[in-house]
Formats: structure tokens, sequence, C-alpha cells
């Protein structure tokens, strides 16, 4: 087996933002969000995936895959969480490139949210999406060993399907994320999200105009 691909690259002149969960309590849904990228092994390579979770609920709230590290999938998932979801009062993440560029904290910054990074290389800052991507990948993804993009699209997209609406948590009083985050959200908003992410499965790709011309949305 190869080196495994790095998902975190500063980009020098990119502006880093201060730390703002240290001694937070966060206890509501749309509190705090946070944005993390991993690799995704298939066939003979892999693709790189983006998971925006809500911190209170645990909730993934939008995913996408892509085969390069160009910003445009991070950007898609971002505006599809904030379509659907609403916004948070923070969003956190790592020093990646991506998510210290202009267009993705210009976005945040538009839509009236807090920016706040971790610190350089402490991946316990964002422990909760850590935890996602120990879980899915081996309850999901080296188990079944995608072929292709395509397999572990439709794939992920289950896993993510269960894990929101079926899976209790035992850090949540055996609930599941979407129950906590729909108890906790409320309201128009909270029941049409929630319907929104049984679709997942189905849903088209979200193209962004930021992404280049050899980039690829799985």
């Amino acid at each position: 087996m190869g080196p495994k691909p790095r998902t975190t690259k500063p980009a020098p002149g990119h502006k880093i933002f201060p730390y703002l969960l240290r001694n937070l309590v966060i206890e509501r849904p749309n509190h705090v969000w946070a944005a993390d990228i991993t690799y995704v092994p298939i066939g003979r390579g892999f693709l790189y995936m983006v998971a925006i979770i809500d911190w209170a609920s645990r909730a993934v709230l939008a995913w996408r895959l892509s085969n390069t590290m160009d910003v445009g999938f991070c950007l898609a998932a971002l505006e599809e969480a904030l379509a659907r979801f609403g916004k948070p009062e923070i969003f956190n993440t790592d020093q990646g490139s991506q998510f210290t560029s202009g267009d993705f904290t210009g976005m945040l910054a538009a839509a009236g949210i807090r920016i706040s990074m971790d610190g350089r290389g402490r991946w316990i800052d964002n422990v909760f999406i850590e935890r996602l991507w120990r879980s899915l990948k081996y309850e999901d993804i080296y188990l079944k060993g995608y072929a292709d993009g395509r397999e572990a699209r439709a794939g992920i997209g289950e896993w993510l399907a269960f894990y929101n609406h079926r899976r209790p948590h035992q850090a949540l009083a055996n609930r599941t994320p979407m129950t906590v985050w729909r108890d906790g959200a409320g309201g128009a908003l909270g029941e049409e999200a929630v319907d929104m992410t049984l679709r997942w499965t189905t849903l088209p790709r979200c193209p962004h105009t930021h992404s280049r011309s050899n980039s690829k949305f799985l």
C-alpha cells in the first residue's frame, strides 16, 4: 500500500482565523458546524470527500466526493448545507487551503457566520468529524472496497442516511443525529431539511462555478 494522500495542505498567504471553540459549551443545533476532508480508496486510486457536520447533533448536513482537492467541491457542500439547514453561528475547520481560501471564507462571512480554525496539526480540535471518518471507513468503505466513484457515492450515501436517521448515539441519549437536529432546530425549516436528507442518494450533484475544468464532483 502506498502513502496515504495528504488532505490538509496550508496555503501561504491565506488568512488564518482564531480557534473559537475552546471552553465553549455547545448544546444546540446550528450553534457550531464543522467541515473536514478525508480520502476514500477506490479500485487502484482514491477520491477526496468533504463533509459538513452539526457539532451538537452530530448530523451530517452535506457532503461531496471529488477527484481533485480543488475548493469547488467544498463550496458546493457548503452551499447545500446553508440552503437546507439555515446557518450556524460558528463554522470550524482545519487550516487546509480549501477552507482558508477567499472563496470559502468569503461565503461564510457573507452569511454572517463567525469563522473558527483549529490549531495547526491539532486534529483533536475537530474530534467529532474525525470520529465520523473512522466509523464511515471501518463500517462501510473498507468492508465494501468500492471499485469506482459511482459505487462509492451510492454506498456512502446509503451509509450516511443510516447514520443520520437510524443509528442511535449513546452520547445523544440514544437518539439519532437528525432527530436531535430536528428537535433543536424545529419549525418548517427543520421538517423540510430532514425530508431532503432522506433523498441524498438520488440527488444530482451541485456543480459550482469556482470548480476547475478537470475537477469532477461525484
